[in-house]
């Protein structure tokens, strides 16, 4: 439907070329070895970062059986839902959102395949903004470089967190370590992910993030990276080291 005329219209985020480079391998955002396999990797440690996270600044216990139980939960950019799928599974009422019909639709049938209720929408951030709608917990994990308007985009998911809750986000440092390990390690040397799937001139320092957070009511509360063990090939937190991929934690004053 168009817009009235004289009606003011919500800033684009979307960068189109990026979504069109991930709808030509929506599907296989499954395939543990396929174009998506650095996110296979990163999963659990964002998993067990957001859980801590959420329940700590919740008041509840990290290790019951569905932690997050009665918490609505949004998952902006939710890819094919990788985050999205285990979050349902700990119990929160999940929202993934993403611009790609392809890979929203890739999505919904692997949740359909795992039995699991997510309310996945083909929609962009501002416009969820504009609605009004809110949640207890927003999630933009590996998604804040890959758009067209960052100040836009930081404005609209800080609406759409609810007074009194929190927001998660993790990407990509820009550092010379950033450039030699995500950009030349991963695309060009490992071949991890295609080619050309990041720029590191979009990515951000962590106090670049916090700074564009802050005015729309969001405080950054911790910052932690995700560093690579290649001896066995797993990934974990660390506080001290936050050069090329970390996450954050903030949360809106209620």
């Amino acid at each position: 439907m168009a817009s009235p005329p004289g009606a003011a219209r919500a800033p684009d985020t979307v960068d189109a070329a990026d979504v069109e480079r991930f709808e030509r391998i929506a599907a296989r955002w499954w395939d543990p070895a396929g174009p998506f396999k650095p996110l296979h990797r990163i999963t659990p440690v964002r998993v067990a970062f957001i859980r801590d996270q959420v329940t700590a600044h919740f008041g509840r216990d990290p290790l019951a059986p569905h932690p997050l139980a009665g918490l609505s939960v949004l998952d902006v950019g939710c890819g094919g839902g990788l985050l999205a799928e285990p979050l349902a599974r700990l119990g929160a009422a999940t929202t993934g959102i993403d611009a790609g019909r392809e890979t929203i639709d890739a999505a919904r049938k692997h949740a359909e395949q795992s039995g699991l209720s997510i309310d996945y929408q083909c929609r962009t951030i501002e416009d969820l903004a504009a609605s009004g709608a809110q949640f207890d917990v927003v999630l933009a994990s590996e998604i804040v470089e890959h758009v067209a308007d960052v100040p836009a985009f930081l404005e609209a998911l800080a609406a759409v967190v609810r007074p009194g809750g929190g927001l998660m986000m993790s990407t990509l440092n820009r550092t010379a370590k950033s450039f030699a390990f995500a950009i030349v390690g991963a695309e060009y040397l490992l071949r991890w992910m295609p080619r050309g799937t990041h720029d590191w001139r979009r990515f951000l320092k962590p106090s670049e993030l916090a700074a564009g957070l802050r005015p729309g009511g969001v405080e950054v509360v911790r910052v932690a990276g995700m560093v690579f063990d290649p001896l066995s090939g797993a990934w974990q937190l660390s506080e001290r080291d936050l050069d090329v991929n970390y996450l954050l934690f903030g949360r809106k004053p209620a």
